[in-house]
């Protein structure tokens, strides 16, 4: 079975939280787990964020039961791209909410497959005791740069226009989304995160924690404290889905397995 547990927070700094995360635990047969990350002046990013969430969630309902890797994929992408016409459409006819868009990841598992659609960067990982592999590929500038060697990992962490997107939902009348789909087991753990997480907690700490001790819970809210500890300059959303078996031992699995 699959277990969820999810928190945002606003930060210390941002007086309105442009986060939006949803869980929907059961949806014909799969997990459906969303993060979205707003932007935008006049309090368009939370708009935004908020519209991208209920769209993409409501878009999805009727996926069929056991539907395949590749029909997901298909109704997650499909999902996206109407969202974004919509969010398009809503934004160029108030002059308010010119310009605003939202990051989006959006994941629907099973106990055997996870499948993926995201823009922007908010990000996807997948963790097991042996480390933490991410999942997404940020749609940034700072990305490019590192792609094309013009600047290393280390600086792109703390390069002055490393929030400038190069995706984004609702900003364009048209999206490319990226979809994929990898294979898990019992055991390991999906995290979903806004920027607020990954761009102030390095790996080796969300490593630690999301394999720590304690309930799903209790990680999300160490993962969160852990941004804030690190100045928590921007809003953080956490989601984690866990692939375990017997229920009702739980975490004595998770202390099994985990380092």
């Amino acid at each position: 079975m699959l277990k969820t547990a999810s928190l945002t927070d606003v930060g210390r700094v941002r007086t309105v939280n442009e986060d939006r995360m949803l869980v929907q635990e059961s949806l014909n047969g799969f997990v459906l787990a969303i993060v979205a990350d707003g932007m935008g002046g006049h309090q368009a990013g939370d708009v935004a964020s908020q519209m991208a969430v209920d769209l993409i969630r409501d878009a999805l309902q009727t996926i069929p039961f056991g539907a395949s890797v590749e029909e997901r994929k298909s109704c997650i992408q499909a999902a996206i791209e109407s969202a974004n016409e919509t969010i398009f459409q809503f934004a160029s006819e108030r002059e308010n909410y010119h310009g605003m868009g939202t990051t989006v990841v959006t994941v629907l598992a099973d106990e055997q497959s996870v499948v993926i659609g995201h823009i922007g960067d908010s990000r996807a990982y997948k963790v097991n005791a042996d480390g933490m592999e991410q999942l997404t590929e940020d749609h940034s500038l700072v990305n490019e740069l590192v792609k094309t060697g013009q600047i290393t990992r280390e600086e792109a962490g703390h390069h002055p226009r490393r929030n400038v997107l190069t995706r984004a939902l609702g900003t364009e009348a048209t999206i490319e989304v990226d979809t994929a789909d990898w294979v898990w087991t019992c055991g390991e753990v999906l995290l979903l995160c806004s920027d607020g997480l990954s761009g102030l907690v390095s790996n080796d700490q969300m490593l630690a924690l999301v394999n720590g001790a304690g309930t799903l819970e209790d990680r999300t809210r160490l993962l969160v404290e852990a941004a804030m500890s690190a100045g928590g300059d921007d809003n953080i959303t956490v989601v984690l889905v866990s692939n375990i078996t017997e229920p009702d031992r739980a975490e004595d699995h998770f202390d099994g397995e985990k380092r």
